[in-house]
């Protein structure tokens, strides 16, 4: 459940992304937070999962993270965000622990090219919301932490479709793989890991 001190990190998080969006500021200044929508979606991937082991790539200033700290307390997991920006990190840090979640959420500085091959995994869910120029990189180092049945999650496949058009089609034309694109939001492609090929 989203206790009171979710909630209220959520909101204010909400209410600065709203509000940098209105000032038109520049992507690269903005926290570049999901839609709660899609938070909502990702709570719900992970919380009914037992001892749920997350990866996310592009964890930003922390709306995502908390959304899936939340998730995973309920039965015991742990998130591993990833953030290669220093005063975004230094921000997630600050609203995970406002938030109560400090114990079930990692933040890992640098840049996850270098950082993904370090991590033991094996996780079971990972949320790639990084450069869109990166996710087909960071899904090849991240799927070599994954056994079948993990799923992975790409924001913004459908409004970036002309950067990320490709990745979706990799991922749906991968017999080893189960993938479709949500149009919920941003667009988001969920992919499995297969035991084997469905084709």
């Amino acid at each position: 459940m989203l206790d009171d001190r979710v909630r209220a990190v959520l909101r204010r998080l909400q209410d600065e992304d709203r509000a940098e969006r209105e000032q038109g500021l520049p992507v690269m200044q903005r926290s570049r937070a999901v839609a709660p929508t899609t938070g909502m979606f990702l709570y719900a991937l992970c919380a009914g999962q037992p001892s749920c082991e997350v990866l996310e790539i592009g964890g930003s200033r922390g709306y995502s993270t908390v959304w899936l700290g939340a998730a995973v307390r309920l039965l015991g997991g742990h998130v591993i965000s990833l953030e290669a920006d220093p005063a975004k990190l230094e921000r997630s840090v600050t609203n995970i622990a406002d938030a109560g979640l400090a114990d079930w959420v990692d933040v890992v500085p640098g840049d996850a090219h270098a950082t993904i091959p370090t991590l033991s995994g094996p996780f079971d869910v990972v949320f790639l919301d990084a450069e869109k120029e990166d996710y087909e990189t960071l899904f090849g180092l991240a799927r070599e932490k994954l056994e079948p049945g993990a799923v992975v999650v790409a924001d913004n496949v459908l409004s970036h479709r002309d950067a990320l058009g490709a990745y979706s089609e990799a991922r749906q034309a991968d017999p080893t793989l189960v993938s479709v694109t949500i149009p919920l939001d941003r667009g988001l492609e969920l992919t499995s890991v297969l035991t084997g090929s469905l084709k």
